[in-house]
């Protein structure tokens, strides 16, 4: 007898518990809006000729037909590629042709990746 009455209420409280609107009910949504902002930050290429590099530490690259040279900080392995993608783990010769992907945050340039071009 207790059984029964144990599984009557169970069967009748089960889909109060599981409750979904029905076919003839809506269900209530709400939507708020959202404001996202953040810093675009530009890609930017250059290409030059490897004056110096410490491996792990500081790129130094030389402009084609300029004097100019920029300075570039590589933090960590992967990030010096050859032209087919691969890491490259070896340090740059100087006087190697690369090209050099930076992001300009603010007055600083992070370093994205180095592409050896020879």
């Amino acid at each position: 007898m207790k059984k029964s009455i144990v599984v009557a209420a169970c069967v009748l409280i089960a889909p109060l518990a599981f409750a979904q609107p029905g076919p003839g009910q809506k269900s209530q949504t709400t939507t708020e809006q959202v404001t996202v902002t953040g810093a675009v930050i530009k890609m930017t290429a250059e290409e030059g000729s490897a004056a110096s590099y410490q491996p792990l530490r500081t790129l130094v690259v030389r402009q084609e037909n300029s004097q100019n040279a920029d300075r570039y900080v590589l933090n960590g392995y992967g990030h010096v590629l050859d032209k087919t993608g691969k890491v490259v783990q070896t340090a740059i010769k100087p006087g190697a042709r690369v090209r050099v992907y930076y992001a300009h945050t603010g007055d600083s340039r992070a370093i994205d990746h180095v592409v050896l071009l020879d």
